[in-house]
């Protein structure tokens, strides 16, 4: 093994990783985006939640112990456990696809055909860079095809997308693509405006910068369609 490089022993006979440390300084903080697709591997739901739970709570008492802490202590005796409970059913529960939710479609018998927009979603996701937390507003809006459903979906496609660990720019458009499927149209557009705690909490320790992203798309594009949309989200 290199000087630089670190082992990343997985269980289950996953083979060991080899992290190049010096690859990872030179990045930094930055904002590395590798694809579209959440990176989940083909085996990620062989084990049941029990499972999973079990194993996260073994490894973040190893961690807790790395780090010195008595976990005989009776505040710090439950914390694997709970840590354990919150990744799998919690903050990360949007891995799973078993876990996304279930939107019904309905006719749009209003023939409703301008925008409907629903702003300041509120939104909490992970930095898959650090693994703290990216929260902010998610705004959404879209024009009907044929197809409505009820506006609280979109509040759970948001909620569903950002349980996982996550990149702003990645969130953005699996919100907007998840849209785009569900109502048949491509006339959607997405904006995130968060706040990042490995920004504000770390390195540069800014605790006043917010990042934003945006999805437009058909009719989206067309610049006056866009300026209506900032419109409402601005009001």
């Amino acid at each position: 093994m290199k000087q630089n490089e670190t082992m990343l022993n997985t269980p289950h006979n996953f083979k060991s990783i080899y992290v190049d440390e010096t690859d990872i300084d030179l990045a930094g903080d930055d904002h590395l985006f590798t694809g579209i697709e959440t990176p989940i591997r083909a085996d990620a739901f062989e084990l049941s939640d029990s499972e999973k739970i079990h194993n996260i709570e073994h490894h973040f008492r190893e961690i807790m112990h790395m780090l010195g802490l008595d976990l005989s202590d009776d505040s710090l005796r439950g914390t694997p456990l709970r840590v354990a409970k919150m990744y799998v059913k919690e903050i990360f529960s949007g891995l799973n696809p078993s876990n996304k939710p279930k939107i019904a479609l309905f006719e749009n018998k209003y023939n409703y055909n301008q925008m409907l927009v629903e702003k300041d979603i509120t939104l909490f996701s992970n930095c898959e860079h650090h693994f703290v937390p990216i929260y902010g507003k998610a705004h959404i809006g879209y024009i009907s095809n044929v197809n409505i459903f009820g506006l609280s979906k979109l509040n759970r496609i948001v909620q569903y997308y950002s349980k996982r660990p996550q990149v702003q720019e990645r969130l953005t458009i699996q919100i907007g693509r998840e849209l785009q499927e569900i109502l048949g149209t491509k006339d959607v557009a997405v904006i995130i405006d968060a706040k990042h705690m490995c920004v504000s909490t770390r390195g540069i320790n800014d605790t006043n910068s917010a990042t934003v992203t945006s999805f437009y798309d058909g009719k989206f594009l067309e610049e006056h369609t866009k300026s209506e949309f900032n419109k409402y989200i601005n009001l």
